[in-house]
């Protein structure tokens, strides 16, 4: 078992950023490069919350989500979205066992970490699956409720370029997800390495670094964080103007969005900012903190509208002009 008797909070700092360092490089041995984007699933993972992956095939989404599974020691599902997957694949179906009782036999979601991988391949019945369990952490069953296990995270993945046979997701599955993460292409001097380290077969298997017991504990400590009224006002006045038409709106807003972030992006820009303080040896965020979490928090809550994209303007431009108004 971990030693997590601190002293106080700030020694108990100390032993997260340590712990998160030592995570990082452990991840390094299998992932090369994506440094920015292991921060960022790790940093929704420690907020507790949910993250969508977009990039092409062939980026390693899957096996940085599997080596940061192995890392942190919890149990892991993959579920392949695919048109014809149903709600009972994912959260499980009642069967009859041998005394001809209806026993409940859990699906995939019942895991620490479930990778939806391509998750816009499945209908919209079937992806809606995962409100209840990404919302309330459970699955309803006939009256019954399971309970998932804690820690609960889900990380979807999603193809931006291969429309065909693809369902949309719905603004309210896609509010769930904490992070919109946007995956690009590796360096030039990474994928040499990539390349170098995997045509031989060889694969690392990287060691646990963190426990479960660990992973509660610094998730409960992430949330006595102080944060001071500048910093909640601040990420509420930027939720605030992305909304067109309103009386706080922004004039790119109404120029350039046909609708803006709702409330849990406010709730999500100051969770956020808080986890990406600590990791960086902060004891409470500042608006920086914000600024560096709210384009992945912001990018799937609001939508352009025609004139934005007749003029090429991008959701980021819209986000980088909000942040600094």
């Amino acid at each position: 078992m971990p030693d997590l008797n601190f002293n106080n909070d700030v020694e108990a700092i100390e032993a997260f950023v340590a712990k998160y360092g030592e995570l990082r490089k452990e991840i390094a041995k299998v992932i090369v490069g994506q440094d920015e984007i292991i921060k960022n699933i790790l940093m929704v993972m420690f907020s507790r919350s949910h993250a969508l992956l977009i990039g092409v095939p062939g980026l390693a989404k899957t096996l940085m989500i599997t080596t940061i599974a192995k890392t942190i020691n919890l149990t892991y599902n993959r579920i392949q979205f695919t048109p014809d997957l149903m709600p009972s694949d994912i959260m499980g179906t009642e069967i009859l066992d041998e005394n001809k009782k209806f026993k409940f036999v859990k699906g995939p979601v019942f895991a620490n970490i479930v990778l939806a991988d391509e998750i816009n391949r499945t209908p919209p019945k079937t992806q809606s699956a995962l409100l209840e369990a990404m919302q309330e952490r459970s699955v309803s069953m006939n009256g019954v409720t399971y309970q998932l296990p804690d820690p609960f995270f889900v990380l979807a993945t999603q193809n931006p370029i291969e429309q065909e046979g693809t369902y949309p997701l719905p603004e309210a599955q896609q509010d769930r997800f904490m992070f919109n993460i946007s995956l690009d292409y590796p360096t030039f001097d990474d994928e040499v390495n990539v390349v170098k380290s995997t045509i031989h077969g060889k694969m690392v298997e990287p060691n646990p670094i963190l426990t479960m017991e660990e992973i509660l504990f610094y998730q409960n400590l992430l949330q006595k964080i102080p944060i001071s009224d500048n910093v909640y006002e601040y990420a509420v006045k930027l939720a605030t103007m992305t909304r067109p038409n309103t009386e706080l709106a922004h004039p790119w807003a109404n120029d350039y969005l046909a609708w803006g972030a709702g409330p849990r992006a406010s709730q999500f820009l100051i969770i956020g900012a808080r986890t990406h303080a600590v990791i960086n040896g902060k004891y409470s965020p500042d608006i920086e903190d914000v600024r560096a979490v709210a384009p992945n928090i912001l990018r799937h809550r609001i939508i352009k509208n025609y004139k934005a994209e007749a003029e090429g303007i991008s959701i980021d431009d819209i986000i980088q002009k909000l942040m600094y108004a």
